[in-house]
């Protein structure tokens, strides 16, 4: 059975976009503003995660400020090899997701890692076991987008 988003699902999303409040019962907070119960708005979100509508549910961090480092990464990964370089790159903990683009360099990936010192060898060690060789697009500037898509 198809799981279809109803008029509360749409507006637990559309509300949930704009964040949580920083207090001790964040989701009894955004419970109450939505007129349900904390448990209602869990089990919601949970249906919405395991139905595949919402692929993430978490905070966004900067991750600079904790001494980390993300980075936007890219490689040719050749079309009969495909598979097997996706598996390689995504079995590290530190690729956080990746997606295929129609260009040369077919696929990209974000790295993760708590320190940035960690970003060099974390790329010769997945590059390594992917049999690519990985570019690295490290952020130059932070711009805050405000990305809003209502349901």
């Amino acid at each position: 059975m198809t799981f279809v988003p109803d008029a509360l699902d749409r507006r637990i999303i559309n509300t949930l976009q704009h964040g949580l409040a920083l207090t001790p019962r964040p989701y009894a907070d955004a419970a109450e503003a939505l007129q349900v119960d904390e448990a209602t708005l869990l089990a919601r979100l949970q249906a919405l995660l395991d139905a595949g509508i919402l692929t993430r549910f978490g905070p966004l961090y900067q991750i600079e400020r904790a001494g980390g480092r993300f980075v936007l990464c890219a490689c040719h990964a050749p079309e009969d090899r495909l598979d097997a370089v996706i598996d390689a790159i995504n079995a590290h903990p530190e690729v956080a997701h990746h997606y295929a683009r129609s260009h040369h360099l077919n696929l990209w990936f974000v790295l993760a890692v708590q320190r940035a010192e960690d970003v060099s060898p974390a790329l010769q060690r997945i590059g390594r076991d992917a049999g690519v060789e990985i570019l690295p697009f490290p952020k130059e500037r932070e711009y805050f987008v405000n990305l809003y898509l209502p349901a």
